[in-house]
């Protein structure tokens, strides 16, 4: 039977008040200040959709100690690219096999789409590991009600038959028309129709009519679960559906709507990560996911359920910024542009050069002399140890999971940023070998010589008139 070997989240480091937007706009709609409680988790500026699933993709398999992935499912309502694969790119930055199966999925419930899809594969023996990533980041459209309620956020997992947490029991999918949110290819921001609608016909209808559906054909009772699980726009809608279907209050998992906001296709899963932390063995667990359709995906937790395969949620929350400056938040998000001036132009990007260099690039491969073990970035055709200087005697190596710190930093104000000041600095990194990168997730006032960091996949720029996004890895400090 197959199931999560491994799951993990991320949550973007930047969290705005909502009463700051309220403060913001309040002027406009006065009726919104009910809705301007909590914080919205939301993606930096180098952030998009790909990048946080890049990097809870890292994150999950670090856990499972193991890139022996087959199968990569990409699941997001909000792709950076509608052409080429975004999964092309991901699966670079991941270091996976070239031979693997890549598929991006769209729409807002695609990420239990992805789950299913991969059920299916490693049921049928067509995959021994799958990795399921998904991730969202939409944004609503200034002084729109939605804009206190859509965060951002990723998840990713592998699904597999060997050493599961959590098998698959059954999957479920009820289809249905129903217009809620939506978004056509020539639109900025998610439509929708009024809130009352979403709410009572919307999720409150269909989650009630499908859960019941569901039960009805498993022959259980839905007090059967240890935890039932879906995602809502607002915590009276989620009280409503728990009151119709007779779920106690020890089947529900936090909604995090104060935490995190709405985040889309990761939501259900990072309260899935949260619940599974908590779970014990033969616990059942459902799982529904509502966007224009239903899916529900019931698990049991196994034995093997072990807290080093899942995420610290709660750290996750706690480790953040509150931004009170809705300008910061708007600008941040890509809702408004700042004047950039000539140091922020872009330079004509040469796609043949990102191709060549891809590996070095989206892969953070330098080379380690196979003579005296020298590690450098970039790759290098002569060792550089004065003491050795091998020529062609250099083996690929990869930095993108290694750890370092802090040798030297630069906080510069006269370079553009989107959130100045600009930051860089020379890492050691902890195995050998060392680099500038950009820093990011932080403030000038953290930034000390021997700071322990990360690499984090990141959006470098956006060339505009090219229709090109160039991604490379930044700094981030190790929290």
């Amino acid at each position: 039977m197959s199931g999560i070997i491994a799951i993990d989240c991320h949550i973007p480091f930047y969290r705005v008040n909502k009463k700051a937007i309220f403060d913001a706009w309040g002027w406009f709609d006065s009726s919104k200040i009910g809705s301007a409680k909590g914080e919205l988790a939301f993606a930096n500026y180098d952030e998009d959709s790909l990048t946080m699933g890049v990097n809870a993709a890292l994150s999950c398999l670090e856990r499972l100690k193991s890139k022996s992935i087959d199968r990569l499912y990409f699941a997001t309502a909000t792709s950076p690219y509608v052409e080429p694969k975004n999964t092309s790119i991901m699966s670079a930055a991941l270091d996976l096999n070239e031979d693997v199966v890549s598929v991006d999925m769209s729409g807002l419930i695609s990420s239990s789409s992805a789950l299913i899809a991969a059920n299916d594969a490693v049921e049928s023996g067509l995959s021994k590991m799958t990795l399921v990533c998904s991730a969202d980041k939409r944004n609503a459209k200034p002084a729109d009600g939605l804009e206190y309620l859509f965060g951002h956020a990723a998840f990713a997992m592998v699904i597999g038959k060997n050493d599961t947490i959590a098998d698959i029991e059954h999957v479920f999918s009820h289809s249905s028309s129903f217009l809620g949110y939506r978004r056509t290819q020539e639109d900025e921001y998610p439509k929708s129709w009024e809130e009352r609608w979403i709410r009572d016909e919307g999720y409150l209808n269909h989650i009630v009519k499908s859960v019941n559906k569901t039960v009805e054909k498993m022959g259980v009772s839905l007090s059967d679960f240890s935890k039932v699980i879906y995602a809502c726009p607002d915590k009276r809608t989620y009280s409503a559906i728990a009151k119709k279907l007779r779920i106690s209050a020890e089947q529900l998992e936090d909604p995090l709507l104060d935490k995190i906001g709405y985040t889309g296709n990761p939501h259900t899963f990072i309260m899935l990560a949260n619940a599974l932390r908590k779970a014990k063995p033969n616990d059942k667990i459902m799982l529904v996911n509502f966007g224009s359709s239903v899916d529900i995906v019931t698990f049991t937790v196994t034995e093997r359920i072990d807290k080093s395969k899942l995420p610290d949620i709660d750290k996750l929350l706690d480790t953040k910024q509150v931004i009170d400056n809705y300008t910061k938040f708007a600008n941040l998000c890509g809702k408004i542009e700042q004047e950039k001036g000539p140091r922020g132009e872009v330079a004509k990007s040469a796609v043949s050069v990102l191709w060549r260099e891809r590996k070095t690039i989206l892969g953070l491969y330098g080379s380690k002399c196979k003579k005296c073990g020298t590690k450098v970035y970039p790759p290098q055709h002569v060792c550089i140890n004065p003491d050795c200087n091998a020529i062609d005697e250099m083996e690929d190596y990869r930095f993108a999971e290694d750890t370092g710190k802090l040798f030297t930093y630069t906080v510069d104000n006269l370079a553009f940023e989107h959130d100045p000041p600009a930051m860089y600095g020379i890492v050691d990194f902890d195995n050998g070998g060392r680099y500038w990168f950009d820093i990011t997730d932080c403030s000038p006032e953290e930034l000390r010589v021997g700071m322990p960091v990360k690499m984090s996949f990141r959006k470098k720029f956006y060339d505009k008139p090219r229709g090109l996004y160039g991604y490379f890895w930044k700094a981030v400090p190790i929290r």
